[in-house]
């Protein structure tokens, strides 16, 4: 039993940091790839197969946490959510970069992995899509922000909000762009 583990949102201004872990059905899923590469409709799509084939769960780290102990730590911290809510004891786990968490699972570090290993992508597209739609919703009540377009990233859009508006609840209070305008 092996598990893919990856994460979402490790560099925007706003948001939670998601993580997915994913055990490949036996029959594999066919498509899938590192979820920067696909197309939203493809996204979705190979989501929708994964959720229905695999198993699967997700992990996030508020923005609080985020600020609190920083980026790296909250997304280990929303990886061993993920990994855990799969409540089994897996042979390998396979995480997307160069670091890992502390773990009592036997795991390995791997650098491109949604590019290389499918359970990894699977991952990947789960976290993304996961995360996706919270930054969709977020936008709904904070619209000047266009989260629905920059899913919290500093895109020119969401920083001349954040000149003119000030930060929301969402934003990195850590983060320099958001810290800076904290003190104007």
């Amino acid at each position: 039993m092996i598990v893919g583990v990856d994460e979402a949102g490790r560099g925007p201004l706003a948001g939670p940091v998601v993580a997915a872990a994913v055990i490949l059905c036996e029959e594999g899923i066919v498509g899938l790839d590192d979820s920067k590469k696909l197309t939203p409709r493809r996204r979705a799509e190979l989501e929708a197969l994964i959720k229905a084939h695999c198993r699967w769960a997700v992990g996030v780290a508020s923005v609080e946490e985020i600020d609190a102990v920083n980026i790296l730590q909250a997304t280990f911290l929303a990886m061993t959510r993920a990994v855990e809510a799969l409540a089994c004891d897996p042979h390998e786990i396979l995480v997307d970069g160069n670091r890992l968490p502390r773990w009592r699972y036997r795991a390995r570090a791997v650098v491109g992995g949604d590019a290389l290993h499918p359970c990894i992508s699977a991952a990947s597209i789960v976290a993304k899509e996961h995360r996706d739609r919270m930054m969709v919703a977020a936008a709904r009540d904070y619209p000047a922000f266009g989260w629905e377009r920059n899913m919290g990233y500093g895109t020119a859009e969401h920083l001349a909000a954040l000149r003119q508006y000030g930060p929301t609840p969402l934003h990195r209070t850590s983060f320099a762009p958001v810290a800076q305008m904290q003190l104007v």
